[in-house]
Parts: C-alpha cells; sequence; structure tokens
C-alpha cells in the first residue's frame, strides 16, 4: 500500500501572489535609506552621521550585557549542549531570572525594556556561548509572542500575557505547515468561529521552541462567512490546551540544542479574545514583526563572525608552514583579511540598522531584510574560511580534538549552525523576491496598471500618463551626480581615504536604478520571472547599503577616538573587497547562464539526464516526500516537554 499524501490546497500562481501583496505594507511614511538607494539616490543624510543611542539606554543595556555575559561563562556549557542535543534546564532557570526572556519588553510588564541594538548585542552574546540559546532567546522575542501583542495586541491581551513572556513563559511563532513555506496562500490550518471561541485544526512544521513552549503565535485560516471577514489571522495559544500534540521533536545538522518541533492541532478552541488584530491581518502582522525581528538573524552572524575573527586569529600565529606563521602566506592571510573586514562590516550593518529602528525615523523593512540577507550569507563564508584555515582540524570535531589533547574549538559546528541562517525567517531565495518587490515599488506604484493584463485600456492610459511624468522627472537625475566629483563626501577623507568608497557606492546606486529601469523596460509583465536578474540586483544593494554602513562607522570611532584610525583600515578594505564583488554582479546581470539554466532544468524534470543518474545507490528510506497533514486527532505520544518538567 503506498504511504498517504498530504491533502494539498491549491491555488493559482495568480492567488499566491495577491494574497503575498495584502500582505505587504503599501506606503512608504517614512524615509527609506535602502530604497532611496535602489532608486538611484543616495541620501548619506540619512544614515550620517551615525545614529546613537542615548545614555541611559547605554547604562541599562551595558549592565544588562555584563550580567548575561557573567552567567554564560560560569553555567552555559555549549560542548553539553551539543552533546545532548538540549538545552540544560538549570539553564534556562538562570536565563528567566536574569530576565533575559524580558529584553525587548516594556518593564510596565516586568521586562528589561532593551533597546533593538542592546536587544540584539545581547542575541550575539548569547549565541556565541550556544547557538542554540541564541535561537531560543530570538525565536521567543523576535517572532514570539511579546513582539506581535507589541505592535498589534489590545492592552487586556498585553496585560494578560507580556508579564508571563517577560520572566516566566516560553513563546513560539508557527506558521509553516509541511506542504506550506513561503507561499501561505496554500495555509490549511483553519481556526472556525463557534460562538465567542475558535476552533482550530491542521498541523504546524518547524515550530522553534513548539516543543517547550507555555504559549503558542498560531497563523491559521478562518473561513469567510456571515459576521465573519475570513482570511489567514493570528491567535494567542496556550500550549496545554486540550488537543494540541508536539508529535515530533525535529533534529537538524546543527543548532541541536534547539525545541524545534511538529505540532497538532485537533479541535483546539481558542477565545476570540486572543485573537492579535482582526480576521484577515495575520500574515500583515507576521510580516511586519518581522521588519525588525529579522535583525535578530544578523546579530548572531555577526557574533559569529567575531568568534571566527578571534579563532583564524590566535590559530593562523601559533601554527607555522615552510617557516613562518600561515598567516604570513598569502594564500591563508587573504582569508583571514576578509573576515575580519566582513565582521567589521556586518556589525556596522547590524548597528546602523537597529539604532535607526530605536530612533524609527526611517522606514527600515529592506534595511532589516538587507542586513539578513547579507548577514546569514558572509557569515556562512566566513565560517567556511575558518574550517579551511583549520584544514583538518577545522573538520575535526571539538570532542575529538579534546580527546586527543589539543584546543576544543567548534569550527566544525559553527559551520553547521550558520547553515540555516540562509534558510531561517526567509530563504536567501525569498529575501531576494521580497527585497526586490520593495525595490521596484515606486515603478509598480507609476506604471504598474500598464503591465497589469487584468486592467482597462483606460486604466492603462491614465498608468501611462502618470509614468511619463514620473519618469520625465527622475531619468535625467541618474545620468550624473556627486559621486562624479573628486571633492565630494571630504569628510571621509582622512589618512585613510574612505571617500572614494562614498563616490563609487553613488555612481553605482545610479547604475543600479539605470539597470533595473532597462530591465523593466525590456522585459515588463515578465520581470518577476527574472528571479535571477532580481537576485543579483538585490546583492549589489546589499553591498553597497553594506560599503556605506561600514564608512559611517569608521566616521563614527574616528570621532569617538575609539579604535578610529583601525576602523579606517578594516572600511577600507572591506570596501575594496565589496567593489570587485559588486563589479562582478554588475557583469553577471546580462552576462549569465540564466536562459541555459532554465533549458537544463526543463530537461531534468522531463527525464532527459536521467541516465546521468546511474552508477550510484540512494541511502534515503522510504516515505512520502511530503508528511501527512491531513486534519483529525493525533495517534502520536506528546513530546511536549516544558522546562523543568
Amino acid at each position: 500500500m503506498s504511504a498517504p499524501t498530504t491533502q494539498r490546497t491549491t491555488v493559482t500562481e495568480r492567488e499566491a501572489r495577491q494574497v503575498a501583496e495584502a500582505a505587504r505594507e503599501q506606503d512608504w511614511h517614512k524615509p527609506s535609506f535602502a530604497k532611496e538607494l535602489f532608486l538611484g539616490r543616495f541620501r548619506l543624510d540619512l544614515i550620517h552621521p551615525h545614529p546613537l543611542p542615548d545614555a541611559e539606554s547605554v547604562r541599562r543595556g551595558e549592565e544588562f550585557l555584563a550580567k548575561l555575559r557573567a552567567f554564560c561563562e560560569s553555567t552555559v556549557d555549549s560542548a553539553r549542549i551539543e552533546r545532548e542535543a538540549r538545552i540544560p534546564d538549570e539553564v534556562i532557570t538562570g536565563l528567566k531570572e536574569l530576565g533575559a526572556l524580558g529584553m525587548k519588553i516594556d518593564p510596565k510588564y516586568g521586562g528589561l525594556g532593551l533597546t533593538q541594538l542592546y536587544y540584539n548585542k545581547a542575541l550575539a552574546l548569547a549565541g556565541s556561548a550556544s547557538p542554540a540559546i541564541g535561537a531560543l532567546l530570538s525565536a521567543h522575542q523576535s517572532i514570539g509572542v511579546p513582539q506581535p501583542l507589541k505592535m498589534f495586541g489590545t492592552q487586556e491581551q498585553k496585560d494578560a500575557f507580556l508579564p508571563r513572556c517577560a520572566r516566566t513563559d516560553i513563546s513560539a511563532f508557527l506558521l509553516t505547515e509541511p506542504d506550506v513555506g513561503s507561499d501561505p496562500a496554500r495555509l490549511a490550518t483553519t481556526a472556525v468561529p463557534d460562538g465567542d471561541h475558535y476552533v482550530l485544526d491542521g498541523v504546524k512544521l518547524w515550530t522553534t521552541n513548539g516543543v517547550v513552549a507555555d504559549l503558542l503565535v498560531v497563523m491559521a485560516r478562518v473561513p469567510k462567512s456571515e459576521g465573519h471577514k475570513g482570511g489567514i489571522t493570528a491567535f494567542v495559544v496556550e500550549a496545554t490546551a486540550e488537543g494540541i500534540t508536539v508529535e515530533n521533536r525535529n533534529a537538524f545538522m546543527g543548532l541541536r540544542g534547539i525545541e524545534n518541533g511538529v505540532t497538532r492541532f485537533h479541535q483546539v478552541r481558542v477565545p476570540a479574545a486572543n485573537r492579535i488584530g482582526p480576521e484577515g491581518a495575520g500574515l500583515k502582522i507576521a510580516l511586519t514583526t518581522l521588519n525588525t525581528g529579522r535583525l535578530s538573524l544578523p546579530a548572531m552572524c555577526a557574533g559569529a563572525g567575531k568568534w571566527c575573527l578571534k579563532i583564524a586569529r590566535e590559530w593562523a600565529a601559533e601554527r607555522e608552514q615552510w617557516g613562518k606563521p600561515v598567516a604570513l602566506h598569502e594564500a591563508v592571510g587573504s582569508k583571514i583579511s576578509f573576515i575580519a573586514a566582513t565582521t567589521f562590516a556586518l556589525e556596522a550593518v547590524l548597528d546602523l540598522s537597529s539604532q535607526m529602528a530605536d530612533e524609527d525615523r526611517n522606514d527600515i523593512r529592506i534595511e532589516a531584510a538587507l542586513a539578513k540577507l547579507y548577514g546569514s550569507e558572509m557569515a556562512w563564508l566566513m565560517a567556511d574560511e575558518l574550517v579551511q584555515i583549520r584544514g583538518g582540524r577545522g573538520y575535526e570535531t571539538a570532542e575529538s580534538l579534546k580527546a586527543r589533547g589539543e584546543r576544543a574549538v567548534p569550527a566544525e559546528q559553527m559551520l553547521r549552525d550558520l547553515r540555516i541562517n540562509r534558510i531561517f525567517e526567509g530563504s536567501t531565495e525569498i529575501m531576494h523576491l521580497l527585497i526586490a518587490r520593495e525595490a521596484v515599488d515606486a515603478h509598480l506604484s507609476v506604471a504598474g496598471d500598464l503591465i497589469d493584463p487584468d486592467k482597462t485600456l483606460s486604466d492603462k492610459a491614465k498608468a501611462g500618463a502618470n509614468a511619463g511624468v514620473f519618469y520625465a522627472k527622475w531619468l535625467p537625475k541618474l545620468v550624473a551626480g556627486p559621486g562624479q566629483l573628486p571633492s565630494s563626501y571630504g569628510e571621509f577623507k582622512r589618512e585613510v581615504d574612505l571617500s572614494g568608497h562614498l563616490r563609487y557606492v553613488e555612481r553605482h546606486a545610479r547604475k543600479l536604478a539605470r539597470s533595473t529601469f532597462y530591465a523593466m523596460s525590456r522585459w515588463q509583465g515578465r520581470m518577476e520571472t527574472k528571479q535571477g536578474f532580481l537576485g543579483r540586483i538585490v546583492d549589489i544593494g546589499a553591498e553597497l547599503f553594506a560599503m556605506s554602513a561600514a564608512c559611517v562607522r569608521a566616521e563614527r570611532l574616528r570621532g569617538e577616538g575609539e579604535h578610529g584610525r583601525e576602523a579606517y583600515q578594516l572600511a577600507d578594505a572591506f570596501c575594496r573587497q565589496s567593489r570587485i564583488r559588486v563589479e562582478e554582479l554588475f557583469g553577471r546581470l546580462w552576462a549569465n547562464t540564466d536562459d541555459i539554466d532554465g533549458k537544463v532544468v526543463k530537461g531534468v524534470l522531463g527525464g532527459a539526464y536521467t541516465w546521468l543518474e546511474e552508477g550510484v545507490i540512494d541511502p534515503s528510506g522510504d516515505g512520502p516526500w511530503i508528511a501527512d497533514a491531513t486534519p483529525g486527532p493525533s495517534a502520536r505520544t506528546n513530546e511536549r516537554r516544558p522546562f523543568g518538567a
């Protein structure tokens, strides 16, 4: 008998796009440095002088960081967490007592009320002690119950749940399903109204913290009916509610202490008072929450870069080959330079985005997404380079190194742990599309109707007129700018000259905008299918943003008299490395293998190359590619394991 398959919700590509589009924030009420960058306008004034935290938030933040560091150094045994694949109860108890569960929660609810800047510094610190702890704290506060309630909850909900989240209760966020990832239009979990309750049925996959959580944020589809708008809706759900079963604790190649599971809901009654926002607002709530929530991942990526740099420095100075330390051999030295310069840039991007989030002057939805995308990709490369620098020892486990008498350096674990960040909270491919959509928003706002097949001739004529006015003003501004004047950005010209890098950013922001406009003119409605092109456009924008942040941070440190000379050197090195990547990406906008790749893919899927697969054995087990998620009662043992139980 064949294995059961999931009952899939089928939607058209157009329906899926409409759901995603409806969930976006449609308007831009505040300026955005990154949005302007993609439009060819280098608004350095939006990020320079570098925004600074106030003295009181610094005092409170540094005070907590000192306590957290002391706790991690004395209590957290990263090797034990890796070995036992769980965080010990006493560690969780200690984190609760420190107030780490409530870092972002207002003090009036029992939290610490840290700024985004210091919350991220704390995550970087905790994540360096154990990536599993960083993941637990981040999932709880960045996307779990506290943040959605802070932004969209009623006062009654805040009073009921935030004090619990601040000190005792761990929360989780449940959106993904066995057959639903970044395409929420097919969300199958339902929440059927029943009097003053909703009844939840469905299965959620990859529920970070779900195995140990006390409170859940659950996304479910409310059917449209009389008195109910319906749509994807967010709920706060008690994890102990009858009908909830954690059917599996998932295990991964990295983050072995993460409490991630499969959760089934069968006839789970949730009070209507626990609904967050109106019906149909669930995806908008999730995406808005992630605007700043995404900064938690680059925080831990920046922390990983710092650790990679420390190990690379210590090891490469100790290890000798052919009469000198390996660091002094160019092949290894270039890798160390890459790690040092990139770590500086990642922290620059993170601190700048975090401080802008705290000030709330700018719209940072693109900046946060770029930070997540760039941080996750570059941290993975840095860890990979560290493993290469360490050679065979980089591939060997820390436990094995220790057993034979050497320092237990978990380089291979770092590589495994970091790999998920390119998938978590929006894969690199999805982030490319998300950022690209925001980057071309101005174009679609004025000319979108021209390429929409459902629009009338009258609509298209009106759009054509609007587009003509917009482009008549915009296009001439892409021809020349401050980047062509040798004296521009002179305040960044010190012993090391960074002004040339900022002129480069200005010129190439205009080139980026021209390239985007040309592509839209060329492909029009097919633009959205050109994912390779859009990905490169976004990657160029990410490099230009990182270069800008690195230069601004270097000037800030120089002004503060803190490592200013060294900061300028690191910023210069990073910008020179980044410029090489930018030139390559621009070249690949038009010289690439996208078309032939598409033909090969069709051949692969059509079975034209199955002969190429001969001569190997597939060790995979049996079973369906996607597990059955048909609603109904659970037949599995409940794997929920609250801490301390």
